[in-house]
């Protein structure tokens, strides 16, 4: 049943930095002001609470989050923002909380919100990489026990609608990815859009259906088997520790801000930040991976050269006039310039 109006509220009080948090405000596709103010024809009306957005603070923010946990506030996404510790595993204390518990003035662990919102909540949405696959708190040897949203709630997990966790990662979560995600939720509640798209690990497939190499500027130089030795090279950047041909994530096409940036758009290696085993698969950073060796090594040796000398044989062929244009001093065309 379409809906008229749906609150967002937003958990970040876990293990990350509120990155994600800050990074959406640089979407433009749509922007959260469009979203929230209203500008998009169809939306539902949207209330956001989100304590580094919302312009209400302390006990009146927190007001929003009580009123869903007593089913006052239907229907409302759940938005979690960093890695969900594992509280059951320390001797005291908490890994991290959110609000005071009125009865006893004690901390509320905020993996309590989760199992009280959860199952309520018309759509969860896990942003960023943190939330999603644990990222960096969910290394190995991690004190927390870390791990991401579909980890704790389960990976058969279904909102109230019937939906799987949304999972948008990124370290950060890239701007438009998320809004974008965000705004096909919006359309779904109002009824305009069929269910959200997701692939096995729970990411929108039209998001991170391709790889970085299929989208990367780069690519024609890694097909070439002309890779880049030392850090400033335009060419592909694998043999510097780049991962782009098994990541996905759409980064490289898409740009970071107003489709500008991305990280081998400006330089940098891919670390496969939206891939579940991130990080500890792609470690250790700016080292070659193990498969790109063999690859780069048959590219280099056999495929590239004689197709790099054949393209610039051609190259050289194509940029030369064509003979009837010209055999003498006046073009054959019939047209004199009057100079």
């Amino acid at each position: 049943m379409a809906v008229e109006e749906v609150n967002i509220l937003w958990i970040s009080e876990l293990l990350g930095c509120d990155g994600d948090s800050v990074s959406i405000t640089a979407a433009t596709q749509p922007s959260i002001e469009d979203v929230v103010m209203g500008n998009i024809p169809g939306l539902p009306k949207v209330n956001l609470y989100n304590k580094v957005l919302a312009y209400q603070n302390g006990d009146e923010l927190m007001q929003a989050f009580y009123q869903a946990e007593r089913g006052e506030l239907d229907p409302f996404v759940l938005v979690i923002e960093g890695s969900i510790p594992n509280e059951n595993i320390k001797q005291e204390g908490y890994w991290a909380a959110m609000g005071t518990d009125p009865a006893t003035g004690q901390p509320i662990p905020t993996t309590q919100w989760i199992d009280r919102l959860a199952p309520k909540a018309w759509a969860v949405v896990a942003c960023g990489t943190c939330a999603t696959y644990g990222g960096i708190h969910a290394m190995a040897g991690n004190p927390t026990g870390a791990m991401g949203l579909a980890d704790y709630l389960g990976w058969n997990f279904r909102s109230k609608a019937g939906m799987p966790i949304v999972n948008v990662p990124g370290c950060p979560v890239q701007p438009d990815n998320f809004m974008e995600t965000v705004l096909y939720l919006l359309y779904q509640a109002a009824g305009m859009a069929p269910m959200i798209p997701l692939d096995d690990v729970m990411r929108p497939t039209w998001l991170f259906g391709a790889t970085v190499h299929d989208g990367c500027d780069r690519a024609g130089y890694y097909e070439q088997g002309d890779f880049a030795l030392e850090y400033g090279s335009p060419k592909c950047i694998v043999k510097l520790g780049c991962w782009g041909p098994v990541v996905n994530c759409n980064v490289p096409k898409r740009g970071w801000m107003a489709g500008i940036g991305g990280c081998p758009n400006v330089g940098g290696i891919c670390i496969g930040c939206t891939m579940p085993g991130f990080p500890d698969k792609f470690m250790p950073f700016m080292d070659e991976p193990p498969g790109a060796r063999l690859s780069t090594t048959m590219i280099s040796n056999s495929y590239g050269p004689v197709i790099r000398r054949l393209r610039a044989m051609t190259n050289d062929t194509l940029n030369k006039e064509t003979k009837w244009r010209v055999k003498g001093p006046e073009l054959k065309t019939g047209y004199q310039p009057r100079w």
